[in-house]
């Protein structure tokens, strides 16, 4: 996934707002490695030279206790020169924290707050990622 990134693409979804070139395929090495079980499906993919879509599950254990995520993804892409220059991933965060986090994303995952301190964690533990990995 990381060599599909041009050199100056950006990236967005729910959890990670905006990441930029290099902290893209940091964030995929990350999601990859601490993974415990991952099955990606892809479909209705659709694509020309310009951009493309993809619908996209991401199926894995996430967190302690270890919770089974389901992720339905819509993803949008532009491209440059052969590469993805923005991408961009909807999906219901609310619903991505009833999974994750159990009871408390069940009753507190639509609150912006709560929705705020799962990104701050997430850019915490990319930074952290970065600063151990051949991304630093």
């Amino acid at each position: 996934m990381v060599d599909c990134y041009h050199a100056e693409a950006c990236f967005s979804d729910p959890v990670f707002t905006t990441l930029q070139g290099p902290e893209i395929g940091a964030m995929w090495s990350m999601f990859c490695d601490q993974a415990k079980t991952l099955e990606i499906e892809v479909f209705n993919i659709k694509a020309d030279k310009a951009g493309g879509q993809a619908l996209w599950t991401a199926s894995y254990v996430f967190g302690k206790p270890a919770r089974l995520v389901h992720n339905r993804i819509n993803a949008i892409f532009e491209f440059q020169n052969g590469k993805i220059i923005k991408h961009s991933d909807h999906f219901n965060l609310w619903k991505w924290s009833r999974m994750a986090l159990g009871p408390l994303g069940l009753i507190l995952g639509w609150h912006p707050r709560i929705q705020n301190k799962i990104r701050h964690q997430a850019q915490a533990n990319l930074i952290k990622f970065i600063k151990r990995s051949e991304f630093a």
